[in-house]
Order: structure tokens, then sequence, then C-alpha cells
């Protein structure tokens, strides 16, 4: 890479950040309590527009994080996340929330922390602590009649079920790697049994990758 010099622009800090606020995963409607359930993600990203000689001599392009080239245009666009070297957000947790909002009030019911830390922590170590701290989440919830809201779009390795009226974790079913899918619930026309199935290939920022359909089923 040879050196350019040239004036490069300032900095700034976007948040919410380019990976979504409550838009990512999509939503999904408990319609007996009239609530919208949606997960969150809370984490600033830094920008900075790079000249058009400086960008096209800075390196390999990226989707998201690092350099997005923009061909054909003055400048290209440099972002990442606002962390610390330690590749640790530099703002306050929870990185990411599930939340209940009454459509009719338009009021928060409650929210929750989604995810703790034991499949991830700093520097890329997996910390195994089962701390509610409330990481980045993505893919979406589903919600059942009987007032369920199944989510998995954590960076721990979970399935969890969650009331619907309060945010409490009622079970969880430990994944083999994590997921970044919506949940789909079905009742078998054969059995009549409901069941709740998830799509692991592994969560964002994590190396565990797999490919794994797993179903739960409502007890006999």
């Amino acid at each position: 890479m040879r050196s350019i010099s040239v004036t490069r622009t300032t900095r700034s800090l976007q948040f919410p950040g380019y990976y979504g606020g409550m838009n990512w995963g999509s939503a999904s409607i408990d319609e007996a309590n009239g609530y919208l359930i949606v997960n969150d993600i809370r984490m600033p990203q830094f920008v900075e527009l790079l000249p058009r000689a400086v960008a096209d001599n800075y390196g390999p392009s990226a989707a998201h994080d690092g350099l997005g080239t923009q061909l054909g245009t003055p400048y290209g666009a440099l972002k990442n996340g606002f962390m610390s070297p330690l590749d640790v957000p530099c703002h306050q947790p929870p990185y990411g929330t599930i939340s209940a909002i009454d459509l009719k009030s338009r009021q928060l019911v409650w929210q929750v922390p989604a995810g703790t830390l034991q499949d991830t922590g700093p520097l890329g170590m997996k910390t195994g602590l089962q701390i509610p701290i409330g990481m980045p989440s993505l893919g979406g919830p589903v919600t059942t009649a009987g007032g369920l809201i199944f989510y998995a779009g954590t960076q721990d390795y979970y399935l969890r079920a969650i009331d619907v009226a309060t945010g409490e974790e009622l079970w969880k079913g430990r994944l083999p790697v994590g997921a970044q899918a919506t949940p789909m619930t079905y009742v078998s026309p054969e059995s009549g049994r409901q069941f709740v199935v998830i799509s692991a290939g592994g969560a964002r920022q994590s190396p565990d990758r797999g490919d794994y359909i797993i179903a739960y089923a409502l007890p006999k």
C-alpha cells in the first residue's frame, strides 16, 4: 500500500448504527394483548469518508465493517463499531433488548436484556458467564396463542421461551451454535402436538458455525 498525502474528512458517530435499531429481524404481534414484540440493537458505529485516492489504496473492502469502496463516487466509506482496544463497546449496556409495546397506548410494557455473555467476550474469548447484559440481537421473535414468545437471535446459543405478559424467561434450550433466524411454530395435523423449529447456523461475530434445523415439541 503506497502512502498518499490527502486530507481525510472528520470521523463521525452514527447511533443507532447501520446494524439497525428495532428494524432487524422484524417483529411479532400478540393479538390477545395487543402487544408488538420486537428486539433491538444498540450499537453505535463510526463512519469516515475517505477521498477516492485514499479509498482506492486502503485495502480490501467489506460488506459491513471495514471499507465500503463506493466505486464511481468521490469517496469511500470507512465504518466499524465504536469499540475499545479490547473490542468491547464504548457505551453502557444493554447492547440489545426485547420489548413489548402496547399498540393501543403506544407505551412500553416491559423490556429485558437480550441474552448473556456466555458465548462471547473481549478479544474473541468466551467468558462462560450467564450475566444477562443484553447483546446485539438478530433474528425476530414469534408469539403463540398460549402467551409465549420464542426467541433465538441472541449471541449466546439458546432458544428461549418468554412470558409475553411480563418478559420473564420461562425456559431455554441449548443450541449447538447460535442462531440469527426467527423461530417458526406449527401444530402437527397427525399428532396434534405443537412444535417450535429454529435454524441454527451460527451467531454473528462468532467463529462457531453449523448447519442445524432443530425442533422442540410440547410434552405428549
